[in-house]
Parts: structure tokens; sequence; C-alpha cells
């Protein structure tokens, strides 16, 4: 398995998203997994983690002031040294699994190399994030993910929002796209017994609107903040709470100021998940205004605790909340659409208790990680026992006998070639 983040290192869903389906996979199906994935100073390079074997690695050095894309590939040109060490070391593995274009070339490396099926998972595509693809860092990226998807055998997306958009993106065969969206553990969004939070956070009576995930864009977060004078003036008791990290942050934070709302929304960066778990069930409702979701984890941990939703009609989002049932949908980017829904489950108690129970039960029922892992192993054993697969791998065993090579004059022992580089 390769991503680029996995925790205790949390970028974004992501790397919740890897370390539930590895634990899952191998706890439920019997797999052996080794997770390569970025590390830092304060990790250990390699730990044991509920099963999974996790492996961190440090991107090779190529000095300061690059962008993210010389990054990328530096990170890469790890993962791949690392990624040898364990095929040598363990003789060789039935699959890689890599997860977004952050892991392309690692992964494209190790598939000729050791002649490995890939299989490749897409969370979003820079078309779909920036709604187009608008300066050549964006097309580079764009790039990076056609060639991934052409060298996977297979690629799974997280919904039919998300298959949509790469048959028409990439131009991808309908037969190597596979729909499973991800998974959510409900005891891990759980309150804990200890109280973590105290009035610095938030107004503990006020009715707590709450956000979580990361500052960029294509979240919406300004939406809500749009819509935040017509809901304090409906519901003068209301608060906006905003948690995560991300290079909008600044922009949302003066946006709040020049609104005057200093006072009515608080910003507390980035959370660790028993403060996340306790916020969830403070909140009379959590808001995921996205303008671009190709799943939306976050609206699901928000059902899973019990807290009624408000989320975009967009993505993946539009398919897991079921309007006025499990929760309430809006127009993208529209925030008198936000104001009108949030006012309605702030001013409507009996609702609220309705759609979370509702929404809780059918994010335990239909999207628990145990399924989703037997859902991914069946497609890992299509992909292994594939005719195709067998025959791959077998003309390369024909074509790697340097034992049966001799070469006169070359006094190597047994006849054997020497093989240098």
């Amino acid at each position: 398995m390769l991503s680029w983040e996995f925790p205790p290192r949390v970028v974004g869903g992501l790397a919740q998203h890897v370390y539930e389906l590895s634990r899952s996979l191998v706890a439920s199906e019997g797999c052996q997994v080794d997770v390569i994935t970025s590390g830092e100073e304060r990790y250990p390079e390699m730990e044991m983690m509920d099963g999974i074997r996790v492996h961190r690695v440090h991107p090779y050095h190529g000095g300061g002031g690059r962008d993210f894309i010389d990054w990328v590939q530096r990170f890469n040109f790890a993962m791949l040294e690392k990624g040898a060490s364990l095929f040598n070391e363990n003789g060789s593995y039935d699959l890689i699994h890599a997860h977004d274009w952050l892991a392309a070339y690692g992964a494209r490396g190790l598939k000729h190399i050791y002649t490995t099926p890939l299989l490749a998972t897409i969370h979003a595509t820079e078309y779909g994030r920036n709604n187009g693809l608008h300066n050549q860092e964006q097309r580079s990226i764009s790039d990076l993910e056609w060639w991934m998807i052409y060298e996977a055998w297979k690629v799974i997306c997280c919904s039919d929002y998300m298959k949509e958009e790469l048959m028409h993106v990439f131009q991808v065969p309908e037969d190597k796209l596979v729909v499973i969206p991800n998974g959510i553990r409900p005891e891990a969004y759980k309150p804990g017994d200890r109280v973590v939070l105290d009035e610095s956070f938030y107004d503990p009576h006020a009715k707590i609107i709450f956000y979580i995930g990361r500052l960029v864009q294509e979240k919406g977060v300004q939406i809500l903040l749009d819509a935040a004078p017509t809901i304090m003036e409906k519901v003068p008791g209301a608060q906006i709470v905003i948690a995560g990290t991300g290079p909008y942050a600044e922009h949302l934070r003066n946006k709040t100021r020049e609104m005057g709302l200093d006072k009515k929304v608080r910003f507390l960066g980035y959370v660790d998940d028993e403060t996340r778990n306790e916020l969830y069930n403070c909140a009379s409702v959590a808001v995921f205004p996205s303008l671009y979701e190709p799943f939306g984890i976050v609206a699901l941990e928000a059902m899973a605790s019990g807290t009624p939703v408000v989320v975009s009609s967009v993505g993946g989002m539009d398919g897991i909340v079921e309007h006025g049932v499990d929760g309430l949908k809006v127009y993208p980017g529209n925030p008198d659409s936000l104001s009108d829904q949030v006012c309605h489950i702030l001013e409507n108690g009996e609702l609220a208790e309705s759609l979370a129970e509702k929404a809780a039960r059918k994010a335990t029922l239909k999207y628990s990680w145990d399924s989703i892992a037997r859902q991914t192993f069946k497609v890992y054993k299509e992909i292994v026992s594939s005719e195709e697969n067998l025959r791959w791998r077998q003309k390369a065993k024909r074509q790697m006998r340097p034992d049966e090579i001799t070469v006169e004059g070359i006094g190597t022992k047994k006849g054997r070639v020497p093989h240098l580089i």
C-alpha cells in the first residue's frame, strides 16, 4: 500500500481511509499489509499498527525552494527504494495498491521491476478540485493521474459521481472502474469519558454549528460565512466553530473579521480525535458546504456521531444523504439555501433528533469498514488470479534466467554472467 499520508500524519481524509482499509484487510480478510508513507522526525521509521507494518520514508534531499511536484518526485524515489528493499526482503508481493497521483512514480516502478499488478484508488482529481485545469502545475498533476490510471489493472473510486468524472476527464473504460465507497468505524467517533473542551473552545450555552475539514476553497467554508449573518439573525444564540487547517485559513479569518463575525465564529485550527468527537457531541448541526466532494467522509463521521448534518448536494455527499430523511441538502455555493436548512434544524428539535437517529443507523449498517474491506479484497483476488496476470508473471520469469546464460572468456562461477550496473 502506497500513500503520501498515514496516521498520525493526517493532511486530509486519505490518511484515515488508508489506515481503516488496511486494518480491516488485516483483521477481517487475513491480508498481510505493508504501508509505505511519508515520514517525519517525530514518527518511527517502522512500526506495527493494528497488524499493519508501517514504513515511513523521507524524500530524497533536493535542496530548498522547490515546488510541491518536485517534493513528490523525491518522495517517490524514497518510496521506490523502500519498496525494492521490502520486495527483496520478503520474496514477493501479490499486489501493489497506490492511492492518488502522489504515489504514481513509485507504484509504477515497483509494478514493472517486480512484475506485480498495480491497483489504484483515485480519491479526487485535479480537474474536479479546480473546476478545470488553469495552469501548468494543474495540468502536470492531471497528466500524472492519467498515467497512474493507465498503468493500473483496475481503478477504485469512491462514488458513482467519481466514476463519471474519471470516464469524462480521462476517458477511462467503464469496465476498468470499480465503485467502492469510503467506510466508517462508528466507535471511533463516540465522545470519551474525559472532558477535553472548555469555554475557550466554544460557548457551552450556544447552538453550535460545526465544520471540520481542510480549509481550502472547494470545501466551501466561505459559503458558510456568507450565510452566517442570516443564521445569526434568525437564531441569535448560534455560534460557528471551524476546525481544520489549510492554505485558505487566513483568507477565511480575514473574511470573518471584515464581516464583523469575530465573536460568533471560532477557528480552532487542528484538533485531535478526542476533541473532534466531543465537538460533534456538543454540536447542534454539522455543516459541510462543499463545492466539490468526491465522497465526503466527514459527512459520514458526523452521521456516525449522532449529529444532524447539512451538506451540499454535490458529488459523493449527494448520494450519502437522503434529504429530509437522514440529513438536509443545499444547493452548492448558495448561502441562502444553506442558511434556510441550518435554521430549519436549529429551530426544530424533533426534526434534528429524527435525522440524527436515522443517519447513525445508516452509517453503521451501510458503511462499515469490514464491508468495504470485503469488497476491496474481492477486487484483489480478481486481479491476482486473472489469466492475464498469471501469463504476465510467467513470461517475466522466463525472461529472467541469468543462471542459464554463459559468456565465453569470463571466469564466473558455473559460467554465470556477472550482472553489473
